[in-house]
């Protein structure tokens, strides 16, 4: 992950993944937090596998999200799994 993208800023374009996947490796290597790791990493990759992505990684047969609904939605799954 790199650079500010302003030709995308405030459209909802951008792809979060890497900035939260980056969280992910400062819990495991940084805090040794490997089970909130491990929740956040499986998180994204639930996410993932139902078929739900940003812009710059669609494809046929999956459903586009803006950046905020791709946060929040792994967001959500991160609470379900944690629960």
């Amino acid at each position: 992950m790199h650079g500010s993208a302003p030709d995308i800023a405030g459209k909802g374009l951008a792809n979060p993944i890497a900035m939260i996947a980056s969280f992910g490796m400062a819990l495991r290597y940084s805090f040794g937090m490997l089970k909130e790791a491990d929740l956040l990493d499986a998180a994204i990759a639930n996410v993932l596998g139902r078929g739900l992505r940003t812009a710059d990684i669609k494809s046929e047969g999956t459903t586009p999200v803006t950046t905020t609904q791709m946060g929040e939605t792994i967001l959500g799954e991160l609470q379900k799994l944690h629960a």
